[in-house]
């Protein structure tokens, strides 16, 4: 096993210190928990011998209503310390998309998140601070544990910024703000930092906005597992052609924009033996700025699939990210084939064992990585441990 794990001791050390912060009410004033993740990844490509890899994320969460804790009407806070520690499985992978939602670049530790909320009447509330978009938009619940990357937000928007938008594992300043309508429906915009950073970044914390913002807005409707939602996306500044350039050579400058749509059906209830969830998302980007011109992505999920472990759960999800042409030429100026897509599926299957441990064994195929035609499959497979406390 090639891994790296110097930080494991001390992050369990962590862990357990947060136990004592277990409040006694149901819904206490203030609320602090840890959520630690190891992986254990072995990675076949190429023809080769399978590769082994580790990996883990840890989460200190706080959450608290300053109401209660300060007198603050209407106020409530969070915050969220992250750590990642461990190997890069998609190196061997070569995958465009990603083959492990913990992975990042740069192993260190950050501040995730740290916003403030603030109520507005009975259906309104307006977030500022550190806050990673994909916790409300781009968000399905019934793809939630699937481990491969563009199930959590759509790679066509995942590429974009000249650091990434705001989201895993770094975030930015931002200004979300949020409205209910008649219990199912709501309507949701942001206006982000286009350069994310934070403190523990390799860049260190983005406090200007330089580079412009990012907007984003989502409505929809939504009530006990179902949900109907449609997105957009957009840059305030231009953004650089992956390709094209000018006449001294420079990127020209493009409108870096999107959309997207979502859809999730429960079937036979959420807390019933076997209850299942369908989900499909499918988005679209201009096709300059990045290398996808967009994607979707379908599955299922199931729940209590195990008679007498009701905390069972199988999730099966198919993905496709369409390769935008100058990606492509690029590709080809290399004396690649290329293919349209990069395409995956994803087999899973969670139970806890214990009050605080859950097993998850996982299992993915990718085909034309990369988006080469010629490349052979890639086969990951992961078992991910979850300690929550």
């Amino acid at each position: 096993m090639r891994g790296t794990f110097g930080g494991a001791s001390t992050a369990l050390a962590l862990l357990f210190s947060t136990s004592a912060y277990a409040q006694e009410s149901e819904d206490p004033a203030l609320d602090i928990g840890a959520t630690y993740r190891v992986d254990l990844s072995g990675v076949a490509a190429d023809g080769r011998k399978m590769r082994s890899f580790g990996l883990d994320d840890l989460n200190i969460e706080a959450n608290g209503d300053l109401e209660r804790l300060v007198g603050w009407k209407g106020a409530s806070f969070h915050v969220d310390v992250l750590n990642n520690l461990g190997d890069r499985p998609n190196d061997v992978a070569g995958t465009l998309q990603g083959v492990d939602n913990i992975e990042v670049a740069s192993p260190k530790l950050r501040l995730y998140e740290f916003w403030l909320e603030q109520k507005i009447g009975g259906a309104t509330t307006l977030r500022a601070g550190l806050y990673d978009l994909n916790s409300e938009f781009y968000a399905s619940d019934a793809s939630g544990l699937l481990l491969a990357p563009a199930f959590g937000v759509g790679s066509e928007i995942a590429a974009t910024g000249p650091n990434g938008p705001s989201i895993f594992p770094t975030t930015a300043l931002a200004v979300r703000i949020e409205q209910r309508f008649g219990g199912v429906g709501f309507a949701r915009v942001a206006l982000l930092n286009a350069t994310a950073g934070a403190l523990g970044d390799d860049r260190g914390s983005a406090l200007d906005f330089h580079h412009g913002a990012l907007l984003i807005g989502e409505v929809g409707l939504e009530k006990d597992g179902n949900k109907l939602a449609v997105g957009a996306w957009g840059y305030s500044q231009k953004q650089d052609d992956i390709v094209e350039t000018d006449g001294a050579g420079d990127p020209v400058r493009r409108k870096a924009r999107g959309a997207y749509v979502l859809a999730e059906k429960t079937l036979g209830g959420q807390d019933g033996p076997f209850a299942t969830s369908l989900f499909v998302r499918a988005g679209i980007s201009d096709g300059k700025t990045t290398p996808y011109k967009g994607g979707w992505q379908a599955g299922v999920l199931a729940t209590h699939v195990v008679p007498g472990r009701d905390d069972s759960q199988v999730s099966v999800g198919v993905n496709q990210a369409y390769l935008s042409k100058g990606y492509r030429d690029l590709l080809r100026g290399d004396g690649i084939s290329t293919a349209a897509a990069e395409n995956a599926v994803e087999f899973t299957f969670s139970d806890k064992l214990t009050k605080f441990l859950t097993l998850q064994p996982d299992l993915q195929f990718i085909w034309n990585r990369g988006g080469d035609r010629d490349a052979q499959r890639v086969t990951v497979a992961t078992l991910r441990a979850t300690l929550e406390f």
